[in-house]
């Protein structure tokens, strides 16, 4: 993973969690796919908090200078792919990722260590 895809990585995660996405997890799947270094794959209950998610990961990441790509999925708010290139990340509605399993396709890749950009809530 390329320095690069590791700051991609770090904007997109806190942008992530600051917006309270679920179950992010990270792939480096540069060896078995030629369209991309990276996936990030994350959750959230509802259409809105998808979109919202979706939006706050897009500002962030332009604001780091990482230009988004391509977009699909935002108007349906059940799974918005978000392409910046050397990093892909899917953000999903709870169940529709549960039903897809996009982890699952992807078992056989190195999941990358993301805790050190994730805010621990204290309760």
């Amino acid at each position: 993973m390329t320095s690069n895809v590791n700051d991609m990585l770090a904007v997109a995660v806190k942008a992530a969690d600051s917006k309270r996405a679920d179950d992010l997890v990270a792939l480096d799947i540069h060896e078995m796919s030629i369209i991309t270094d990276d996936y990030l794959i994350l959750s959230a209950p509802t259409e809105r908090q998808v979109i919202a998610i979706a939006d706050e990961i897009i500002d962030k990441m332009a604001e780091a200078g990482f230009d988004l790509v391509r977009q699909e999925g935002r108007s349906e708010g059940q799974w918005v792919l978000l392409d910046f290139g050397d990093l892909i990340v899917h953000v999903f509605k709870t169940e529709t990722r549960e039903f897809y399993r996009l982890e699952k396709n992807w078992q056989a890749a190195p999941e990358v260590t993301i805790d050190q950009w994730i805010i621990k809530e204290e309760f």
